[in-house]
């Protein structure tokens, strides 16, 4: 039951000494302030490195060709070779673990080599399968990507870019149906679009012209040459695995040594994505490290202060016990005393830490894409704000132990004995 007398002669107690009680408090609330805008500030910069990842498949591997470095089957070391389209039947007869798998090609990129009337411009040009949607994630702005019939019929078509489509096009004009020249090829518009990942495979998407694949070998005289090819493993499969199973099957393939580790390039996005995740945890272990810290010294300084706030009344703690005062009614009282002094200074700095970082949160979301800020959303999460709220309550308790226990030290005939 709340007992309003008992509130009051707390309230009393902690603003007997308001100077007092001002200077201990503020190192709980500096602890909190810190904390608070540390682990914003943390969560901002995570949010921004992961954005930049974002939309791009994160259980994916990547593979290229180098020159061999080991002599195999009369080849000498220092051959250049490629992969071809034989390699992917082969590939997804073996794995069964991949989800998908996309290869690609990369056409020239000449001065003004994507035309449209009397507009031309320069851009990057890729030949890719429906499946590289699902490794580059795309937003669609305008009719749809490349589609499995496009790449059977092997079709003049093309999607591009959003960057293309504003130099190329009018403001809200529709480009479906339209016809571009790219490095002297003509095609049909079916889509266009903005990729939602920052990470730069043979060239941003908003400056790409997307090919269907089977359409860029031919048009390219490519043969059935494979410049790149892009993977992705189902759930709960380790890209890693798929990785090596990939480069086996190429090195068995291509006739080249299985010892050979520099003649089939490969990156991992997530052993990346992995890194990154570690790295983070890193940071929030220190964040929390440093700030426990900083909170320790303000519950030190509370309980230093509580010290002497019963060192002082001394008197009056052993009339109580005289009086019948139970042991758990003075303890409760000291408790209740370090538990409010440190609550309210912990509430004001954690309400300030959150109104800081609202304040530059907003300032962050109103700079324009272009200045390349690496941070973003930098406000803490409701459950850590729950959990620091949670600690701060600990630490008014814990700043409280020694200053209770040294209440119940004091016999109420020597109390009543002290002048």
């Amino acid at each position: 039951m709340f007992d309003l007398d008992k509130w009051q002669e707390i309230w009393m107690t902690i603003t007997r000494n308001k100077t007092r009680s001002i200077f201990t408090a503020f190192g709980v609330f500096w602890g909190i302030l810190m904390l608070t805008i540390l682990l914003g500030t943390g969560n901002g910069l995570e949010n921004g490195m992961m954005s930049g990842i974002e939309g791009l498949a994160t259980n994916s591997c990547f593979f290229y060709t180098d020159k061999t470095s080991v002599n195999h089957k009369g080849f000498k070391k220092g051959r250049e070779w490629n992969m071809h389209n034989s390699d992917i039947k082969v590939i997804l007869a073996n794995v069964p673990e991949i989800k998908y798998l996309a290869p690609m090609l990369f056409g020239g990129k000449s001065e003004n080599n994507t035309v449209r009337g009397d507009i031309a411009g320069t851009f990057s040009v890729r030949g890719c399968y429906p499946d590289y949607a699902h490794v580059e994630e795309q937003k669609i702005l305008y009719g749809r990507y490349i589609n499995e019939v496009d790449i059977q019929e092997k079709r003049k078509v093309c999607y591009i870019g959003k960057t293309i489509y504003e130099a190329l096009f009018k403001p809200g004009e529709n480009p479906i149906g339209q016809v571009i020249r790219s490095n002297g090829i003509y095609y049909t518009v079916i889509g266009v679009g903005t990729g939602l990942s920052n990470v730069q495979i043979g060239g941003r998407s908003d400056e790409m012209v997307v090919l269907p694949f089977t359409t860029m070998q031919r048009a390219y005289n490519q043969g059935d040459i494979i410049h790149f090819l892009a993977a992705v493993a189902k759930d709960n499969v380790d890209a890693s695995y798929i990785e090596e199973e990939i480069k086996t099957i190429l090195k068995s393939q291509n006739e080249i040594a299985p010892n050979d580790e520099r003649a089939v390039g490969s990156f991992n996005i997530s052993e990346a994505f992995k890194m990154f995740s570690y790295l983070f945890l890193g940071i929030r272990i220190l964040i929390w490290i440093v700030g426990l810290g900083t909170l320790l010294a303000g519950a030190i300084g509370v309980s230093n202060i509580m010290l002497v706030s019963v060192r002082e009344r001394t008197k009056e703690i052993g009339i109580r016990r005289a009086l019948g005062a139970r042991p758990k009614d003075i303890i409760s009282q000291i408790l209740n005393e370090s538990l409010v002094l440190t609550a309210i200074a912990g509430f004001i700095g954690l309400s300030l830490g959150v109104c800081i970082l609202a304040f530059f949160d907003n300032i962050i979301n109103n700079l324009p894409p272009e200045n390349g800020v690496f941070i973003k959303n930098i406000m803490i999460k409701f459950n850590v704000a729950i959990l620091a709220s949670v600690v701060l309550i600990v630490v008014g308790l814990l700043a409280g132990l020694l200053p209770a226990w040294r209440a119940m030290q004091i016999k109420p005939i020597e109390a009543l004995s002290e002048e």
